[in-house]
């Protein structure tokens, strides 16, 4: 059976990384069994988690963890779309994991209140005299990796109001399909979901979460992808005022 590192269930989420969510949804997609597991933090291949094992084979990162399933299991989790199709959902992709995410890490880790109830909770198991220092080298290198993006350059409203850009894209590009590119899902959907899952989780009062909410097209798909792959997980990543009366 494979092994999925992840971080486990944190802030009204199955898991709290929009990655792990990601790869969790791709192996059910590809009809594969997997446990989860989360001790696996210090030895991540590329020092990030997700990461997989799969009988003695270790993968980091997402995007490379699906392209080892699908040519191991010989499975197409895109097998429905065209040319034109696969090179929109690897546009999309794009525009979630290597901007939008930048977004909601700086909502994360670089709001005050939002840090306090969320990744603080990441450094609990520190003893208590080393663990302000380890939560301000990490919240530095946050700071770092963000401005070295560029994302983290831009004021708080700056930076909301290009993450809402990408949001509402999204919410144009998904109109009134079930799943990204039509009636069933695709690889990319896996993608779409963890990320606006992540977004919108009622954990965190983040402007970003506000924009997502406000498109319904938005709300429903992320409603419909819990019930299908995270049913467990479904009522408690809902804002009370979405949940069906």
């Amino acid at each position: 059976m494979i092994t999925l590192y992840g971080f486990g269930p944190y802030f009204a989420l199955p898991d709290p990384s929009p990655f792990v969510l990601k790869t969790a949804v791709q192996l059910q997609m590809a009809g594969l069994d997997y446990r989860i597991d989360t001790t696996g933090r210090q030895r991540a291949p590329k020092g990030k988690q997700p990461f997989i094992e799969d009988d003695g084979r270790v993968v980091g990162d997402s995007t490379f963890i699906r392209r080892y399933i699908e040519r191991t299991y010989r499975v197409d989790l895109d097998k429905a779309l065209n040319e034109r199709e696969r090179a929109l959902a690897w546009s999309v992709e794009r525009m979630l994991e290597d901007h939008l995410y930048w977004a909601l890490i700086h909502a994360r880790w670089m709001i005050d209140e939002n840090f306090a109830k969320g990744p603080a909770q990441f450094f609990a198991s520190i003893p208590e005299a080393m663990r302000e220092e380890a939560i301000a080298d990490a919240r530095a290198r946050v700071t770092a990796n963000l401005s070295g993006h560029g994302l983290g350059r831009h004021t708080r409203r700056e930076i909301e109001e290009l993450g809402g850009a990408s949001i509402a894209a999204l919410s144009q590009l998904l109109g009134d399909n079930t799943y990204l590119m039509g009636d069933e899902p695709c690889g990319a959907d896996a993608t779409v979901f963890g990320m606006l899952a992540a977004v919108m989780t009622p954990h965190f009062d983040i402007g970003l979460r506000s924009l997502a909410e406000d498109l319904p097209n938005l709300v429903r798909y992320r409603d419909r992808m819990m019930i299908r792959y995270f049913p467990k997980h479904a009522v408690a990543a809902m804002a009370p005022e979405l949940m069906p009366a």
